[in-house]
């Protein structure tokens, strides 16, 4: 295989990294402290065109392939994860799920203004009874006809605060249980939708993170994605490729948290000497560098098979499962190695670990990426079979 990135694979890269370091890196303690939502830097990464990287560029995207938007998730997340996520959520999960799924029409006339920037979209499906059992779907559109009702509550949701587009999980048909389940492009400014308070959380904090209600909201019936009953299969389909870019997040923390350690003990003496030059600091690094290179390998490789328009679902969750806790042992590592320094803000290490336990737990827990990966294996397929010897000798 080719482990050599592409001149454009590079240049996305670089993009990326300029921008985090030169504009996101400012101000990104305030934000967090703050709980500031970034609107001027979403603003930015927008006319970047970091918020509809795999959009076709006839809807107004970048028409780049998983691995670029990969490669740039990672080095926007080195930086700050409350834009990362809602990066990743707008790209991956709202207008990914609404490309590949979606009618012309809904495609017409949402994509435009998902892919440059101009609205935020969030991904509904959480539900205070129903996270990693997505199954037990309480909010429900009933069928009247010209259009559905929606009515319950959802939790959780990243942009819920900001974003005007939401993707809704829904039950219409309680009796065939997730055969009735079925999927809906909802406008915020319907009536009936209300936002609730913005959560305080432990990471991500400038990230706008919402319960949201809906209260009789009529949702016309060319708003639903799919044919009748593809609600749940959507969001399985949907998440699979979004937990690629969580995957790319954690690996992001991880390298961000690796990066600041690398330059900390080399300029930081004790005993008479740099402290990278003592074993037990050196050692850490080897490990820090060792996990985070077989996350990238596992990250991109994901990244690959998508855009190959293979099956990469077990890969996806195997990406997230491994990178996820990568990033959270080694940001743990990355304040130790700066002793009370990483205990404080002003080193951002202390806020790359926290950052680091969400990716453990959205778009999927990681005992849900086990369940995912086992159920794999033990329908005979297993990780390496998702690519055969002529694609590799191709590759």
């Amino acid at each position: 295989m080719q482990f050599q990135l592409s001149e454009e694979h590079l240049a996305v890269q670089e993009a990326a990294r300029d921008f985090a370091q030169r504009q996101l890196k400012p101000g990104v303690i305030e934000r967090d402290k703050n709980m500031e939502y970034p609107t001027d830097q979403i603003r930015e990464m927008s006319e970047l065109g970091f918020m509809g990287m795999m959009v076709d560029p006839q809807y107004g995207g970048g028409g780049m392939d998983t691995l670029s938007y990969v490669l740039a998730m990672e080095e926007i997340s080195k930086i700050d994860n409350s834009c990362s996520v809602i990066m990743s959520v707008n790209n991956s999960l709202v207008c990914w799920g609404i490309q590949a799924h979606g009618t012309e029409e809904q495609k017409a006339k949402y994509l435009p203004k998902l892919a440059t920037g101009e609205w935020i979209g969030a991904f509904c499906l959480s539900e205070p009874e129903a996270g990693s059992d997505a199954t037990s779907q309480r909010t429900t559109a009933i069928d009247q006809g010209d259009h559905y009702l929606l009515n319950g509550t959802k939790n959780w949701i990243t942009n819920g605060g900001t974003s005007k587009v939401h993707l809704v999980i829904a039950q219409t048909n309680p009796e065939l249980g997730y055969k009735g389940i079925n999927a809906f492009i909802v406008e915020t400014d319907w009536e009936g939708v209300q936002v609730g308070a913005k959560e305080d959380k432990l990471g991500i904090r400038s990230s706008d993170t919402h319960t949201i209600m809906y209260s009789d909201v009529k949702v016309p019936k060319e708003n639903r994605i799919g044919e009748d009953g593809f609600g749940f299969t959507f969001a399985m389909k949907t998440l699979s490729g979004g937990r690629i870019g969580i995957a790319a997040q954690a690996l992001g923390i991880a390298g961000g948290a690796y990066e600041l350690s690398l330059a900390y003990s080399q300029e930081r003496k004790a005993f008479g000497k740099e402290i990278s030059r003592h074993q037990a600091i050196a050692f850490k690094l080897a490990d820090m560098a060792t996990e985070i290179e077989a996350a990238k390998m596992m990250v991109y490789r994901a990244a690959w098979l998508k855009d190959q328009h293979m099956d990469y679902s077990t890969a996806s969750a195997m990406a997230k499962l491994y990178a996820s806790g990568v990033a959270m042992r080694h940001t743990v590592e990355a304040v130790q190695i700066h002793g009370g320094y990483g205990f404080v803000k002003e080193y951002h290490v202390e806020r790359l670990m926290r950052d680091a336990k969400i990716t453990q737990i959205y778009e999927g827990t990681s005992e849900v990426q086990k369940i995912v990966i086992s159920r794999s294996i033990l329908k005979g397929q297993p990780y390496i079979s998702t690519v055969n010897q002529s694609s590799l000798e191709n590759a």
